[in-house]
């Protein structure tokens, strides 16, 4: 099965879980720039399970749109578990999303160092625990994954594996 099909089988998929678990997405994208959000949104009946999307390119962007604190951006980097975590966490503090998940990462072909390479993607997924109480922080899980391959390579498996994740999270319903 090509990268498309994989990635449109599995937002499919998802799409059912949401509607049947009756919760709500929101995407928090850097290195994918929309591409889960647009997936998702291909998905039939997709405006009962999906809130939002944020393209937060930039480091002010994330800040700006996510709350992610300038801290974590100058000691973690932009591209790092951390920063997706608090991307997950921005999305889910807007609107009325119970499940989130954020990528960033460097898909080429410049912007790579030597401890972070082309490839390198940080990915997060949270659920709400207990609704929408503000006392009860969500359940966050965080990844770092290596792809391979060229630009439009990296960011096709990059929301492959975003959505992936989502599933699981939905299917486990952690602490939820």
């Amino acid at each position: 099965m090509d990268v498309a099909a994989r990635i449109m089988q599995r937002a499919e998929e998802l799409g059912r879980l949401l509607e049947r678990e009756r919760l709500v997405l929101a995407t928090a994208e850097s290195c994918t720039a929309g591409g889960i959000a647009y997936a998702v949104t291909q998905v039939p009946g997709s405006s009962q399970w999906f809130d939002r999307g944020y393209v937060t390119y930039s480091n002010d962007a994330k800040r700006q749109m996510l709350g992610v604190t300038p801290q974590y951006l100058r000691d973690y980097g932009a591209v790092s578990e951390p920063v997706a975590r608090a991307m997950a966490m921005g999305a889910l503090s807007q609107g009325a999303a119970q499940v989130a998940v954020a990528v960033t990462g460097i898909a080429g072909p410049g912007g790579a160092t030597a401890v972070k390479p082309v490839g390198t993607v940080c990915l997060a997924w949270a659920i709400r625990r207990d609704g929408h109480k503000p006392q009860v922080l969500p359940w966050v899980r965080t990844a770092q994954r290596r792809f391979d391959g060229d630009r439009a390579s990296v960011r096709a498996q990059s929301i492959v594996a975003a959505l992936e994740g989502l599933i699981e999270v939905v299917e486990r319903h952690p602490d939820v």
